[in-house]
Order: structure tokens, then C-alpha cells, then sequence
């Protein structure tokens, strides 16, 4: 009976194997153009911008990978973007077209069995660590899910006629990297082994966290990639404070992060009420620049880039009304920001009478990853 109690309660503490994890990105290419030229096959190969045309006053919310080659991006003024692109084929935006379009391809990566965090409209993690084979070893659990990513691709080729760039590894920060390294249709895998090499090679600014301030603080110490942060001998706190020790952490791959499966709506906002009413262009675009400030410093702090800008009013009767754009690529500058504000004033005419309150928010928020590799490849 002693021995029965034994081999109970070694039974009983014996430590519990942990799976390594296998984390997946999957990030449709170009996907508002790309819709576009999917249901109009007239203009496939053409540099395709979606949004206002360049003669009337407005903003891109997405181009196409030809249109991105003379330096179109999202948030870009339309009139800039035709200077740019004299040749680009300028579409109208279809949000609910898009949204109809991404919940289909969100439930085909739901049918997989793994676990999914929606971050955008049209990227999303995967975390398949409990549907991969009980391996232990690493770099075999993220081999073994590599069959997966190859059969989310084709779905969404077969049946949605769009093609999706998949990035695996052992967290989030990989699996996002990872997605970034080839595009478009590619798929790239982050071994556990090789991680700390295949990072050297990238900017610093592509860790969360690392922003424009934060970027030149480290070039201005000498830091401009990756190899730079895991080579830095000195305490990167003396830099960049508290942040340090995560950067540090961040440069050789490791990342804690679980995967958000909630569905509360997320977004960040900052507003003011005026004293006295007023219709003050100046007053209005010092208030609208400021909130685009403090909505950009916020966004960063918390690692996020956003895709949906939206403006508040509120008149002196207290009638209150919103308006809001979406663009395909993540935004975090203050100057974006409030560009697209102005513009939602000015599409909507919405300053034609004195205003009580004027606010400036986002939302569609996504972890913003930016990357700039120095080599072709890194295996």
C-alpha cells in the first residue's frame, strides 16, 4: 500500500511538458487593391490606388504592390499620389465590400481549429500549438505547421480568388516579422535555432515600441539594427529607460505575448470642449493637431497602429455627429493622423457652423510591426 501511495503522489507532482509554442501571421496582400482587381480583371498589373481621385481633395486608403513602387502609401494626399503615379487607376473605396470580404476569409482561418486574434481586416494571428504534433523539440512543432500555413493559402486562393503572405514562430514578434520578410503570396518560417540571426539584419524600428523618437535615439547611439542591440554592451536604460531591458529581450526574439481572443472593440480618442462656441479655423487646427498628437504618443506606447480615423463635432444645440476613413496600411504619426482628420472635416463640411466640442480618435488597432531587411536572405 506504501508503494501504491508513492507512485500516487509522484504521479501527482510530475511536471506538466509544455508544447513549444507555434504562432502564425497571416497578412493579406495588398488587400483593398487586390479586392479590386480580383472583381475587375482590367486592371491586374495596373498600379491601382483606392481612394479620392487625384483632382478632388482627399486621401489613399490603399494601393497595389505596382502603384507602391512609385512610393504610393496609405494616408498619402491623392493629389500627391497622382503626381507620384500619373499612370495609377484611381478606385473609390468599398469599406463594406471589404469587411463582407474579410469575414469569409476570417471564418476559413477559424475552420483550421486554430485559436485566432483578428487584429486588422485583413491580417490575423493563429496560435497552433495545440493542433501541431506533440513534438518537443522546436523547431519540429514550427516545421510541423508549416503544411497548415500552405493549406490557409490555398484556401484562400481557391475560394476567395486573393493571395496571403504567412509568417511562423515561437511568439508573436516572429510570426509577425516573419510575414513581412517576403511579400506578396510568401511564407516564411522563424526557427527557434536560428531566430537571433535571422533579426541581425533588420532595423531597429521593427520591434513594437520602436518609434520615430525612440529610432533616433538609438542611431544617435550608433544602434541602427538588430545585430546592433544584441551586440550593445552598455545599459540600454541609460537610453531608453525602462524600455531597455524589453528591447533587449525583443532583439533575440523573445516575446510573451498571448494571443487577445476578445472581441471588445478597441480604439483611443482624445477631445475638447471649447469655452465658447466657435468656427475659429486656426483654434480648431491647433485643437485637432494636438489630439492627433496625444491619440500618435498613445498609439506607441502601447505598440499599435490604427487604421480607422474618425472625427467628432458637437455643435452649440448639442447636436453631435461622427465621421470616419480607413486605410489599408497601419498609421501612428500625429501628422497622418490629423491629416485625415482635416480631411473628414472637409469632405463632410462639417465647420459650417460654430462648434461646442471637436475629437479626434482610432480604432481597427493593430500591433504596427515596420520592417526593413538589408539582405535577400537570411536562413
Amino acid at each position: 500500500m506504501a508503494d501504491l501511495w508513492c507512485v500516487l503522489l509522484l504521479s501527482a507532482v510530475r511536471p506538466t511538458i509544455m508544447k513549444p509554442r507555434v504562432i502564425l501571421h497571416l497578412d493579406m496582400d495588398a488587400f483593398y487593391a487586390s479586392v479590386e482587381q480580383r472583381d475587375n480583371p482590367e486592371l491586374r498589373g495596373k498600379p491601382v490606388i483606392v481612394g479620392s481621385p487625384p483632382n478632388q481633395r482627399g486621401v489613399v486608403a490603399a494601393a497595389s504592390y505596382e502603384a507602391r513602387k512609385f512610393g504610393v502609401r496609405s494616408a498619402l494626399p491623392s493629389v500627391t499620389a497622382g503626381k507620384l503615379c500619373p499612370t495609377g487607376v484611381f478606385i473609390r473605396p468599398r469599406m463594406d465590400h471589404y469587411r463582407a470580404e474579410s469575414e469569409l476569409i476570417m471564418a476559413i482561418l477559424v475552420e483550421s481549429g486554430a485559436d485566432v486574434e483578428k487584429t486588422s481586416i485583413d491580417e490575423a494571428y493563429l496560435d497552433a500549438t495545440q493542433i501541431t504534433t506533440s513534438m518537443s523539440d522546436a523547431d519540429q512543432a514550427l516545421t510541423a505547421a508549416t503544411p497548415l500555413a500552405m493549406r490557409l493559402k490555398e484556401r484562400i486562393r481557391a475560394e476567395r480568388g486573393l493571395t496571403a503572405t504567412v509568417g511562423i514562430g515561437s511568439n508573436k514578434l516572429l510570426a509577425k516579422i516573419a510575414s513581412d520578410f517576403k511579400k506578396p503570396d510568401g511564407l516564411t518560417l522563424i526557427s527557434e535555432r536560428n531566430k537571433a540571426a535571422f533579426l541581425r539584419p533588420i532595423t531597429v524600428r521593427a520591434i513594437p515600441g520602436v518609434g520615430r523618437v525612440t529610432e533616433e535615439i538609438l542611431n544617435g547611439a550608433n544602434i541602427k539594427t538588430i545585430a546592433d542591440l544584441q551586440d550593445y554592451a552598455g545599459d540600454l536604460r541609460a537610453l531608453v529607460g525602462s524600455f531597455g531591458p524589453v528591447l533587449k529581450r525583443a532583439a533575440f526574439g523573445e516575446d510573451d505575448r498571448i494571443l487577445d481572443l476578445g472581441d471588445e472593440v478597441k480604439s483611443v480618442s482624445s477631445e475638447e470642449t471649447f469655452g465658447r462656441d466657435t468656427d475659429d479655423r486656426r483654434i480648431l487646427r491647433d485643437s485637432l493637431r494636438s489630439q492627433a498628437e496625444d491619440v500618435a504618443a498613445r498609439l506607441k506606447k502601447r505598440h499599435l497602429g490604427a487604421r480607422t480615423v474618425q472625427v467628432k463635432i458637437r455643435y452649440g444645440d448639442f447636436s453631435t455627429l461622427t465621421r470616419q476613413f480607413s486605410v489599408e496600411e497601419p498609421i501612428t504619426e500625429g501628422r497622418d493622423i490629423y491629416r485625415l482628420g482635416c480631411f473628414l472635416l472637409a469632405r463632410e463640411r462639417l465647420v459650417n457652423r460654430p462648434l461646442r466640442l471637436i475629437g479626434l480618435g482610432v480604432s481597427a488597432l493593430t500591433e504596427f510591426v515596420n520592417t526593413q531587411l538589408t539582405m535577400k536572405d537570411v536562413l
